[in-house]
């Protein structure tokens, strides 16, 4: 009798099992008759009480955050602000859902998101997050680069080698940003080449790559064609091998989107063709697929499962 391979987790969460169960209590579905009638207790409390066992773990908790803002009813954010006005938490959440939605041509909701970051940074002021938030709705802005990296800069005098802080930047500083190739990729390979030994930000050439390659698909058919021959170069395998020499190998403490940084050089490694030492990665992976990088590829899902099976011998 055949057995039924698991089925992927694919989740905003990724492997953070509470901030999931926060987002399964308050999804919108139990949210549609009157967003919590009948509860006992607030409809944000799970959420505040989520942010307060978090602490000062900056890491975890910019990754919670931004995650809740895109994830839950924004109808949560603001009962909570309506009911604690002054809370940080409160004011940091809904900055990064103000800063997500509002639209770049309304200049009133930009200058009410602009104005929720600037509190929050006031309220929470070694807090890196509000500074990102602010980052975020600059990008959103086409805000020249020249201007943003002082937003950024706070945000990492706060926490020096936040994971998300230099994410953000490098989105920033992308072609399909604001930016331009030698900008992105100058900036990847000096983060990586400044960061402690066992730092996520050893991925980060790598994850430029990735944005290279999303970049190039982008462009006309002609323009794009070989999209995706560029792992071999010598320059490639260099950050892939650095990578994994000094992340992945390194044992470092897991941080909170490292599934997102397992698959990106999980396709990093099947684009280079070099499955043996893709197996770990994949291992350590299970069943946690991230959507990106693999939807820049055929049949997303299907491609992970036939690498991941390959990898590992399944």
């Amino acid at each position: 009798m055949l057995r039924r391979r698991p089925a992927l987790l694919i989740r905003p969460a990724l492997d953070d099992d509470p901030l999931h169960a926060t987002l399964t209590e308050l999804r919108p579905a139990q949210q549609l008759h009157g967003l919590g009638a009948g509860r006992t207790r607030p409809v944000w409390e799970p959420v505040a009480t989520l942010l307060r066992t978090t602490g000062r773990d900056w890491d975890r908790r910019t990754h919670r955050i931004a995650v809740l803002a895109r994830s839950l009813p924004a109808a949560v954010s603001q009962r909570w602000i309506a009911d604690r006005p002054t809370d940080g938490d409160a004011l940091v959440l809904r900055a990064f859902v103000e800063t997500d939605r509002a639209p770049a041509d309304d200049h009133a909701a930009v200058r009410g998101a602009e104005h929720l970051c600037l509190r929050a940074t006031e309220a929470c002021p070694e807090d890196p997050a509000p500074w990102l938030a602010l980052l975020s709705l600059m990008h959103s802005c086409a805000v020249p680069v020249k201007d943003a990296v002082p937003v950024w800069t706070e945000a990492v005098n706060r926490a020096p080698w936040l994971r998300t802080s230099y994410h953000r930047l490098l989105r920033y500083l992308s072609p399909r940003g604001h930016g331009t190739v030698p900008d992105m990729m100058d900036f990847a390979w000096q983060a990586a080449a400044r960061a402690p030994h066992g730092s996520p930000l050893a991925l980060l050439p790598v994850t430029a790559r990735v944005e290279l390659m999303a970049h190039r698909q982008g462009e006309t058919p002609i323009q794009s064609m070989g999209a995706g021959g560029n792992w071999n170069e010598p320059r490639a395998v260099h950050e892939i091998d650095l990578a994994l020499r000094n992340w992945f190998d390194a044992a470092a403490p897991p941080h909170a989107e490292a599934v997102t940084d397992l698959n990106v050089l999980a396709f990093a490694l099947t684009r280079a063709h070099r499955p043996d030492e893709a197996a770990p990665v994949f291992r350590r992976l299970g069943r946690h697929m991230a959507p990106h990088p693999w939807n820049l590829l055929p049949e997303p899902e299907r491609t992970f499962t036939y690498w991941r099976d390959r990898a590992t011998g399944r």
